[in-house]
C-alpha cells in the first residue's frame, strides 16, 4: 500500500511471491487506506455496532432501562471506542455516522423516544461519543508527557516554555499544518484541547487528572 498521493511502481516480493498492491489494510483493528482516511474504517464499525445494538434489544425480554442501558455499555460502546485516538473523526458525517448508533438506541429505550438526543443523554447520565473520543485523547496526551508510555512524547508534541503564556504550565506548542491530514492527526488535534484546561487542572496522578476531566465538558474545550 502505497501512502500519500504519489504511486509506487516498484513490484515487490517475498521470496518468490508478489506482494499484490491493495487501498487499504487493517493492523491492531485498524483498518487504515492509502489516503490516510479512516471512513473506511469508521463505515465497518458503526455497521458491526448497529448490529450488535440491535441484537441487544431483541435479545433481552426485560425492557429495564437499566439492564439495557448496561448491556449497551458492554458490548456496544467498547466498539465504538477502541482505540478512538488514531481514528478518531474529524468530517461531519463521520461523526454524525458514530452518534448515530447510540442516538438510535437510546431512542429505542422503553419511555425515551420523545425526548432529544441530549435529553435522553443526560437522563441516561452518558455522555456523547464525541466527547467520550476526546476524553481518551486527553489521557493519551497526559499518558505520553507524564512518562507512563514507553514512547519519546518529543516526537509527537513539543511543551511551551513555562510562564510565556497564561493557563496551566505544560501547554503544547502548535504547528502550522499544510493539509487536512496532519491537522486532525492526535499530536495536532488534541493541541488546542489541552491548552484550554482549565488552570487548576490536577496533573498530580493519571487518576486525578481523569477524576477531574470527567467533570469537564470537553467539546467547549475545543475552543
Amino acid at each position: 500500500m502505497s501512502l500519500g498521493k504519489a504511486t509506487n511502481q516498484v513490484a515487490l516480493s517475498i521470496g518468490n511471491s508478489v506482494l499484490p498492491v491493495v487501498q487499504s489494510c487493517r493492523d491492531l483493528g485498524i483498518t487504515m487506506t492509502h489516503d490516510l482516511s479512516f471512513s473506511e474504517h469508521i463505515n465497518n464499525m458503526v455497521f458491526k455496532a448497529h448490529q450488535r445494538a440491535n441484537a441487544t434489544l431483541r435479545c433481552f425480554v426485560s425492557r429495564n432501562i437499566t439492564l439495557l442501558l448496561r448491556a449497551y455499555l458492554v458490548y456496544v460502546r467498547p466498539l465504538l471506542e477502541y482505540n478512538s485516538s488514531a481514528w478518531s473523526p474529524h468530517y461531519k458525517y463521520d461523526i454524525d455516522a458514530v452518534e448515530r448508533v447510540q442516538r438510535r438506541f437510546t431512542k429505542r429505550l422503553p419511555g425515551l423516544s420523545n425526548y432529544t438526543h441530549n435529553e435522553r443523554l443526560s437522563f441516561l447520565n452518558i455522555r456523547s461519543l464525541e466527547q467520550c473520543h476526546m476524553r481518551a485523547d486527553l489521557i493519551l496526551c497526559y499518558k505520553m508527557l507524564f512518562g507512563h508510555l514507553n514512547i519519546c512524547s518529543v516526537d509527537f508534541s513539543e511543551t511551551r516554555p513555562a510562564g510565556i503564556t497564561r493557563g496551566h504550565p505544560y501547554k503544547l506548542y502548535k504547528r502550522h499544518s499544510c493539509c487536512s491530514t496532519r491537522s486532525s492527526f492526535f499530536s495536532e488535534r488534541i493541541v488546542n484541547t489541552w491548552n484550554n484546561l482549565p488552570v487548576d487542572t490536577d496533573f498530580s496522578s493519571p487518576f486525578s487528572f481523569k477524576r477531574q476531566i470527567n467533570r469537564l465538558d470537553c467539546l467547549k474545550l475545543c475552543y
